[in-house]
């Protein structure tokens, strides 16, 4: 039984792949723009996180304790720092790429080998920014006993909610460039012969 493209709702340039006004063309800008919006947003509330409270510091069992100011701020961390710059360098590299994915109109070629071999590297980036911000996030809610880090979460609350939204904003922002990869790879595919 032979089904009818154009009676079924679809285009040639959907089933194609991302070529020209097909809806996976559509779906890159889409994606690509959602990209930019979470990467941008994910580096700025990283980047700002900061918060001042004052804490009890006890030198000595027999003496009260002091009263001290201390800050937690993205800037400390190395692994919040990098998270930084890879969502940085994957809002920089979001830009370029929609400004490229506009002008090419979804042809595949060259550029569509590029985008997909850039795409997956931010995914990679992405992640692994993820992975190393949430790692050091889960340790300031819940500490590490074996080695005598104490949870800060409970004191730094603003803080903590910063990198945690950041994070999850990060991850969508990688989805986004998983769903790209998947998208081209299909694309490329599915070429004609």
């Amino acid at each position: 039984m032979e089904v009818n493209a154009k009676s079924s709702g679809f285009n040639e340039g959907s089933i194609k792949g991302m070529g020209g006004t097909g809806r996976f063309w559509v779906a890159e800008l889409v994606l690509r723009v959602l990209a930019v919006a979470t990467t941008l947003a994910a580096a700025i509330i990283m980047g700002e996180a900061k918060e001042t409270e004052t804490v009890p510091v006890q030198l000595t069992p027999s003496l009260p304790a002091i009263p001290v100011a201390a800050t937690a701020k993205s800037s400390y961390s190395s692994a919040f720092v990098y998270f930084v710059v890879a969502n940085a360098i994957a809002c920089g590299y979001s830009i370029v790429s929609l400004g490229g994915a506009m002008a090419s109109k979804g042809k595949r070629g060259k550029l569509a080998v590029l985008m997909l071999i850039m795409d997956e590297i931010m995914v990679a980036l992405l992640f692994s920014g993820n992975g190393a911000a949430a790692a050091i996030g889960v340790v300031g809610e819940k500490g590490n006993s074996h080695v005598g880090w104490n949870k800060i979460c409970n004191v730094f609350t603003k803080f903590c909610s910063h990198v945690k939204a950041s994070v999850m904003v990060s991850l969508v922002g990688a989805l986004a460039y998983l769903l790209l990869a998947s998208f081209r790879i299909i694309s490329l595919h599915k070429r004609d012969p």
